[in-house]
């Protein structure tokens, strides 16, 4: 989801109708080389029913997508397999389709049912233009436009559309309410798209007096430059590539951390300086961080990784949940959630320290962390290469 230029960051936030333990809108995301495709779907009713028939939505949705099937043949699919209500003749899902390209920000929408999105740019809303298209039986919204940085898209369901306190209809919360309550937290300086998205659900929330009358989803989708991420772990397995897995550490363009006792060793050598450790930062069964110029944070390795797994399993939607204890476990986690795309440059040599040096590396235990660490980051959306050294 992120490119030479630019990274879509995109932040779904729901609120369950009041009494239910589930919510019956569901989004799901599929981040591509060239694209990224997402679906929300509203399921008719709340509950378990409307989430099952929602899920079932974005499932064949994005699947059908994911290998270029034609629309038409995605929206009967979808028509086949969900029913429709005797009482109410309407479908038992409605949904909205959001497909972004990579390489030129040109987005397209394809919605049935749903509400219209709100597009920010110099954060002032724009309306998009668009057009109505019968593809398998379904009258479709379409509509496309370019996202440029800065750029903050807003799709919803229409829970949120009809926040209100059930005094009268005159309270109901409609398009333009919305589109200019994105405008003023934008110019407020709510930038990220969890920070809009949090602020709509918030606002919604409120207007339903605290009782929601109807599952409500907001999703923001912020066009902005990706934060990168370079992780140099453990030696390369052929020493002769110690200066150059260093030299791609200190010229990459974004946060640079060193993660391993030898790791650190080797960076320092090359700079011609030492690693400086801070012992108030260890903890129980966590090692203290060291620092060196030009790093961003400087940790142990086996130790360090084996509990940032534990923490990014943990804490893996937020980093603001993350402990204030500054540990190196913990500033590790920080910089791999703040991060948009990472690369790991990791070592498949067996530290014999940890393990039997005589087992293959297929079974080090510095590749099955970063290989963890890497499936837990990527179903975060992130952009993740590992590069074994």
């Amino acid at each position: 989801m992120d490119n030479d230029h630019l990274f879509y960051e995109i932040s779904p936030l729901s609120l369950n109708r009041d009494g239910e333990e589930v919510c019956g809108d569901q989004v799901k995301i599929l981040g591509m080389a060239h694209k990224t495709i997402m679906v929300l779907s509203d399921g008719l009713g709340s509950g378990i029913k409307a989430t099952i028939l929602a899920r079932l939505t974005t499932e064949i949705l994005v699947n059908m997508l994911r290998a270029n099937a034609p629309l038409g043949e995605v929206l009967e699919t979808v028509t086949k397999t969900l029913p429709v209500c005797h009482v109410r003749k309407l479908a038992y899902a409605t949904f909205v389709i959001l497909e972004i390209d990579h390489s030129s920000g040109r987005f397209e929408l394809v919605s049935f049912d749903s509400p219209p999105a709100v597009l920010l740019k110099n954060r002032k809303s724009v309306r998009l233009e668009t057009r109505g298209e019968t593809v398998g039986g379904k009258l479709l919204n379409l509509s496309q436009g370019v996202l440029e940085e800065g750029d903050f898209l807003g799709l919803m369901s229409d829970g949120v559309l009809y926040a209100d306190k059930g005094v009268t209809i005159n309270t109901l919360w409609g398009w333009n309410e919305v589109a200019a309550f994105l405008e003023k937290a934008a110019q407020t300086g709510r930038g990220s798209a969890q920070a809009m998205a949090q602020t709509v659900i918030r606002e919604t929330e409120r207007r339903y007096g605290g009782k929601a009358g109807d599952d409500a989803t907001f999703i923001g989708i912020l066009a902005r430059k990706p934060s990168r991420l370079m992780v140099f772990t453990g030696p390369p397995a052929d020493r002769a590539r110690d200066e150059a897995c260093v030299e791609r550490l200190l010229y990459f363009d974004g946060h640079r951390v060193v993660c391993g006792g030898t790791s650190g060793n080797i960076v320092a050598q090359y700079l011609g300086r030492i690693v400086r450790t801070d012992n108030s930062s260890a903890r129980d069964g966590i090692p203290p961080v060291g620092y060196l110029p030009e790093i961003e944070l400087v940790t142990e390795g086996i130790l360090t990784l084996a509990r940032t797994l534990e923490m990014l399993k943990d804490y893996e939607a937020d980093h603001r949940r993350l402990p204030a204890d500054p540990n190196g476990a913990v500033l590790l986690s920080r910089e791999l959630l703040q991060a948009d795309s990472i690369l790991f440059l990791a070592s498949e040599s067996v530290n014999p320290y940890y393990q039997n040096p005589q087992l293959p590396r297929s079974i080090s235990i510095r590749r099955s962390l970063v290989t963890q660490i890497t499936e837990v980051l990527k179903r975060l959306h992130k952009n993740v290469t590992v590069e074994w050294i």
